[in-house]
């Protein structure tokens, strides 16, 4: 049973009043060792558990990049709300790989592999949906309130999650999201490696396929930087503009003027992202920007 999961604290950092904690631990559905990060607010305690917010980081990043670089912290510390940061693929030595970027280790798209030698370990969405909120659920004073985020790979992968398991959540969001993956160059050679070539089983993990035919209906909150480099040729939120209005999705899409794809975006606008999930997860009055 996922309650008798041996956790391996390897960090710890309090952080404005609460901590910050990195942990490994042996994840059955991806074989394999791993580590993800979770930071719980000074209120979560077990006489009051609290909401938390999933976020799901984007190419060749691990859990420390939002953790130490989003500044997150501060606010979900006031608003009583825990983070958790998996890392963005299965990892190790016996874990395929490959010597590009944006395919392997640190590529995982948040999808469940069906093509060799992938299959054997690439299994994230099963992870992040299933395994990994049993166990936070089952370690952590987290309520039973969710939210998923996440930035470019992870925006997708918060949007597929979002799409096929609205019951999870309270609401999603997403920082310049890889929106149309069957489309775009990044998304067509991991879905290629990871599944195959039928392009219709691709589109089992496209976000603005799947929000062209949802029948239920999460608060969705995207930002993209009109300096991001990537807007165009891989991004493509109209894709997900056009599906919104075609399934009357209630989609909120921002764009900012001179932001980009990095960090420095993120740590822009992490206060109305979190904002926005707080007011779904009844820390903030509704609608709270």
């Amino acid at each position: 049973m996922e309650s008798r999961v041996t956790l391996e604290n390897i960090s710890s950092n309090q952080v404005f009043g609460g901590w910050h904690r990195q942990y490994l631990h042996d994840a059955t559905t991806l074989n394999c060792r791993m580590r993800f990060a979770i930071y719980l607010p000074p209120q979560a305690s077990e006489q009051q558990r609290v909401p938390v917010l999933y976020w799901l980081s984007g190419l060749t990043c691990s859990d420390e990049n939002f953790m130490q670089k989003a500044g997150a912290q501060r606010l979900a510390a006031q608003l009583g709300m825990a983070l958790v940061a998996p890392d963005t693929s299965p990892r190790g030595a016996d874990v395929a790989d490959d010597a590009d970027y944006d395919l392997g280790q640190g590529a995982g798209f948040y999808l469940n592999a069906s093509q060799a030698p992938w299959s054997a370990h690439y299994r994230m969405y099963d992870y992040v949906t299933q395994e990994l909120p049993a166990l936070i659920a089952s370690q952590f004073p987290v309520s039973e309130v969710r939210a998923i985020a996440g930035h470019s790979m992870g925006g997708h992968g918060a949007l597929i999650c979002a799409l096929t398991r609205p019951q999870d959540y309270v609401s999603v969001s997403a920082f310049s999201p890889i929106c149309q993956p069957s489309d775009v160059p990044w998304g067509q050679k991991a879905f290629a490696a990871y599944l195959g070539s039928d392009q219709a089983l691709w589109q089992q993990w496209d976000a603005s396929v799947l929000m062209r035919h949802s029948q239920q209906h999460l608060p969705l909150r995207v930002d993209i930087g009109l300096a991001d480099s990537f807007l165009h040729s891989q991004l493509r939120p109209e894709a997900l503009e056009q599906a919104a209005a075609a399934s009357g999705y209630p989609l909120q899409l921002y764009r900012h003027a001179g932001y980009d794809h990095s960090y420095y975006f993120i740590a822009s606008l992490i206060d109305e992202q979190l904002r926005f999930h707080a007011s779904h997860m009844g820390l903030l009055p509704p609608d709270t920007i």
